[in-house]
């Protein structure tokens, strides 16, 4: 097994989601021994956001782009190759003001990439990023899940699944900012959810 973790929290250190991300890795490497993990921590090497620029190099034909934007495409280009790389896939993602952090909308756009990650066929999109276990560690601060304030899940649910990732399984530690009794039962809840997952 090839273990790709993206901690996508801002913060380099103490971070929620991360804590959970490390407690699903760690279950995986149990589950099979010898599992090789490459972690990509996006507060210690933030990927760039999609500017004009970066949209200039990509709809550039390669041998006519500058070496500026030569360097910027590859920035992706090792996004994508790390991540079809990798079979098993599990994300740190905290709940920023409802929505996921900047820091991992930049990586989800730098890898889906028509013709590459997917493509469009006359059936519709098809993902090219398939056969790939998704663990999703989700820290909340308060309760949102299965509930219509929760926007994270719907949305990783369909760029994941548009890129042809549908075997996604989420991780819930919520109510972390409600007090100590209410941030113990949300990590023990994410444990329950983990213990579910690998039943």
């Amino acid at each position: 097994m090839k273990i790709l973790q993206i901690n996508a929290s801002a913060r380099r250190e103490g971070a929620n989601s991360t804590r959970v991300a490390n407690t699903i890795v760690e279950r995986l490497k149990a589950a099979h021994p010898g599992a090789q993990v490459t972690v990509r921590d996006l507060a210690v090497m933030p990927h760039p956001v999609l500017d004009e620029a970066a949209l200039g190099a990509l709809f550039t034909p390669a041998d006519q782009r500058t070496p500026a934007q030569h360097a910027r495409v590859a920035l992706d280009d090792a996004l994508i190759a790390e991540i079809q790389a990798h079979d098993t896939l599990v994300l740190g993602v905290p709940m920023y003001n409802f929505g996921v952090p900047v820091q991992l909308k930049s990586w989800i756009d730098a890898i889906a990439r028509v013709g590459v990650t997917f493509r469009y066929t006359e059936q519709g999109p098809e993902g090219l990023l398939k056969g790939k276990q998704v663990y999703i560690a989700l820290a909340r601060g308060g309760l949102y899940r299965d509930t219509a304030k929760d926007a994270q899940v719907p949305y990783l649910k369909n760029v994941l699944g548009f890129l042809g990732m549908t075997d996604v399984r989420f991780i819930y530690a919520e109510g972390l900012a409600m007090g100590a009794d209410a941030a113990e039962q949300g990590f023990a809840q994410a444990q329950a959810d983990l213990e579910a997952a690998f039943a």
